[in-house]
């Protein structure tokens, strides 16, 4: 083994994990992706038992957690309308013009929620997602709600999987497969 100064190493510490709830947010960053019409927005815990939560996970694990996207395409802007109208709220004097580099250092009320989903050894693991994004008030004053866990489908096969495969009532018109109007 290669000769290290023990001496020199800052122990890495547990610190407790962030729990479903409503968090006074600081956005850290946000990165515009035109062609999916798109903001990745990098946020951390502003205040509280969490403050710079996703900060000391960086330091201590290299990896940046805090991050949910907002998508600005046609059917979705009345979601970002809304997410902009909570940080407006948020930050007097706040304007957005477009530019998503204005929303940097501005404050957002954001609710985590857990979902499943599946880890790369095939186990169910749950994790946090940003389920509401409200103003700073509605955390302070507790005027908010966090969603149940959001269970994975269930896509396994089971007794009736048979089923499954049988049509599910409807038929095919055999006449029709592999017509030279199909496009494969």
């Amino acid at each position: 083994m290669r000769n290290i100064d023990w001496n020199m190493v800052e122990e890495t510490k547990e610190f407790e994990s962030l729990k479903p709830g409503g968090y006074v947010a600081i956005i850290k960053n946000a990165e515009d992706n035109p062609d999916k019409e798109y903001l990745k927005i990098s946020y951390d815990i502003y205040d509280g038992e969490f403050k710079d939560y996703y900060q000391n996970l960086y330091k201590a694990k290299e990896f940046w957690g805090g991050n949910f996207y907002r998508s600005y395409k046609e059917t979705a802007r009345g979601f970002f309308k809304a997410f902009l109208n909570a940080v407006k709220q948020s930050n007097v004097g706040f304007v957005f013009n477009n530019d998503e580099t204005n929303l940097r250092g501005k404050l957002v009320g954001l609710v985590l929620s857990e979902e499943e989903y599946e880890a790369n050894d095939g186990t169910v693991k749950t994790r946090l997602y940003v389920s509401t994004v409200t103003n700073v008030e509605n955390i302070k004053k507790g005027n908010f709600a966090v969603r149940p866990l959001k269970k994975m489908p269930e896509y396994g096969l089971n007794d009736n999987s048979d089923q499954f495969f049988n049509n599910n009532g409807f038929t095919v018109d055999n006449s029709k497969v592999n017509s030279e109007n199909d496009p494969f």
